[in-house]
């Protein structure tokens, strides 16, 4: 699959201004800092689509953005210490609305940084997903950080972790572009079957 044009398209903060997709939605989640923004960007094949930053929490609205043939829609990192009791109720009222339009939303890519061990939240949105029977892939991030036997492992273990195949996790790095092609195998499957499992 060859992605030739990707654009960002609107924010939104509440379910009233969520996007009704006309082509397969994407949806992108994960713990703050797991490297969602750098995926979009490895996608797009540019650096500054969307925007990446050093501090963790950045993204508090679902961002969407148009890649052609689906949308994409990246949505705020969850599980960050260092934001208000506030702050993460207002983020997972934003998680809650989107995924109650799950008739919208054509796959979710999970976001999990290969070094780490899932964490309670990750776990939390696993069980969620399989729960709303909402099809899904972890993307294991930052597979440059360690040897390609280590990542072999750490995806094994990451599969384990989940209670998921190892076909079900992808290892990808933002920095390398390692694992992009398998990543747009997936894509190009999801938009074959509509929602592939």
């Amino acid at each position: 699959m060859l992605i030739k044009e990707a654009k960002f398209l609107t924010s939104a903060a509440r379910p009233e201004q969520f996007i009704k997709p006309e082509k397969p939605m994407i949806a992108v989640c994960g713990k703050s800092n797991s490297g969602k923004s750098t995926l979009i960007n490895l996608l797009a094949g540019r650096k500054g689509l969307a925007k990446t930053s050093a501090a963790p929490g950045r993204t508090r609205l679902v961002n969407y953005f148009d890649f052609g043939e689906f949308l994409l829609a990246d949505l705020p990192g969850y599980g960050y210490a260092a934001v208000s009791k506030e702050e993460k109720i207002k983020w997972a009222k934003t998680l809650d609305g989107f995924f109650a339009c799950k008739e919208d939303i054509a796959h979710v890519f999970v976001l999990s940084d290969i070094r780490r061990d899932p964490s309670e939240d990750d776990l939390q949105m696993i069980g969620f997903l399989n729960y709303h029977i909402l099809p899904f892939t972890v993307i294991a991030t930052k597979s440059d950080k360690l040897s390609r036997m280590k990542g072999k492992e750490r995806v094994r273990k990451v599969a384990q972790s989940y209670g998921l195949g190892e076909g079900n996790v992808i290892a990808v790095s933002g920095l390398t572009g390692d694992g992009k092609d398998a990543l747009l195998k997936k894509i190009e499957s999801i938009l074959e079957t509509g929602r592939a499992e």
